[in-house]
C-alpha cells in the first residue's frame, strides 16, 4: 500500500485514471483505501457523456443555467445534486439532501465561493457540497476547476492545455462552548503544456496534498472560518507549486540552455 501510494504521487495527473484502475486490479483487497485516499483531476466532461463512466465532470443545471462539478461528494446512485438548485440530475426521487440549515450554509458557501474563484483564478468552475457526519458536525467540500488552455474558460489563453484542480475537504466537529474543531485537507493537481514557436513544446506536472486543523470561534460563522483556512492553505500550496515545480524547472533549464545573452559573454582571462 505505501509503495502504491508512493506511485500515485509521482504518476502525471492525466495518467491518474489509468493507474489508480491498474491498482485496484493488482490490490482488489486495498480498494476502498485506495479510492479513499487518491485524488483524481476533476475531469472537463459534459451532460452528452454523463454515462461515460467517469468518476468526475462538469454538468451544466438545466434549471439556471450554471455549471458545477460532478464528484462522489454529490452523487447518490448515478446521480449528482446540483449545488445552486439543489436537484438531481438525473431526476432521483429519494436521493440524499442536506438538513435546512445546513442547506442554507451551502448556498452561501456556492456565492461566496464563486466570487473568491473568480478573484483568484479569474474564471473557472467552482462547486461547494456540504453533508451532516456521525459526530454531530457536518463536512463541507470546496472543489475548484481551472482550464486555462487557449480552448478553456480562462481570460488570457496562453497555454495549449492546462488544468488546476483544487480539492478542500473540511470537517467540522460539533460547537462546544463557542468553539468548534476544523480539520481541512487539501489537494491541489496542475497540469500543463506550451506548443507555439517562441517556447516550443514543454510539459509540466504535480500535485501537493497538505492539512490544517484548528480550533476556532464560530462568533462570526463557520463560513467565514473555513474560508480563511481555505485561503491560508491555498495559498501555501502555490507557493510550493511555484517554488518546486516551476523554480527547480527554471534553475535546471536555465543551468542546462542558457539565455543566449548569458552565453556570449566572456568571461575575463584568470
Amino acid at each position: 500500500m505505501e509503495a502504491a501510494m508512493g506511485l500515485m504521487r509521482r504518476i502525471h495527473p492525466k495518467h491518474t485514471d489509468t493507474a489508480l484502475s491498474a491498482l485496484l486490479s493488482l490490490m482488489p483487497e486495498h480498494s476502498s483505501d485506495l479510492l479513499s485516499q487518491v485524488d483524481q483531476p476533476l475531469q472537463d466532461v459534459r451532460l452528452s457523456r454523463l454515462f461515460s463512466g467517469l468518476r468526475k465532470q462538469v454538468l451544466c443545471d438545466q434549471e439556471n443555467g450554471k455549471e458545477f462539478i460532478l464528484c462522489e461528494y454529490n452523487r447518490d446512485a448515478d446521480s449528482y445534486r446540483s449545488p445552486w438548485t439543489n436537484k438531481y440530475q438525473p431526476p432521483l426521487e429519494d436521493g440524499l439532501y442536506p438538513s435546512v440549515e445546513l442547506r442554507n450554509l451551502e448556498v452561501e458557501a456556492n456565492d461566496v465561493f464563486a466570487v473568491y474563484c473568480d478573484q483568484y483564478y479569474e474564471g473557472g468552475i467552482s462547486s461547494v457540497y456540504m453533508w451532516e457526519d456521525d459526530n454531530e458536525g457536518f463536512v463541507a467540500c470546496f472543489l475548484i476547476k481551472k482550464d486555462g488552455s487557449k480552448s478553456g474558460h480562462g481570460r488570457r489563453g496562453y497555454l495549449h492545455e492546462g488544468q488546476w484542480d483544487a480539492i478542500h475537504v473540511i470537517e467540522v466537529g460539533p460547537e462546544d462552548e463557542g468553539t468548534a474543531r476544523y480539520c481541512l485537507t487539501s489537494t491541489v493537481m496542475l497540469s500543463l503544456t506550451t506548443n507555439s514557436d517562441s517556447c516550443g513544446t514543454f510539459s509540466l506536472s504535480g500535485s501537493i496534498r497538505r492539512q490544517m486543523s484548528m480550533q476556532l470561534s464560530v462568533a462570526e460563522g463557520h463560513l467565514c472560518n473555513m474560508g480563511k483556512m481555505i485561503e491560508e492553505l491555498e495559498g501555501k500550496l502555490r507557493n510550493s507549486l511555484d517554488q518546486v515545480y516551476f523554480g527547480k524547472t527554471r534553475e535546471m533549464v536555465c543551468t542546462l540552455r542558457p539565455p543566449a545573452e548569458l552565453a556570449t559573454i566572456k568571461l575575463p582571462d584568470s
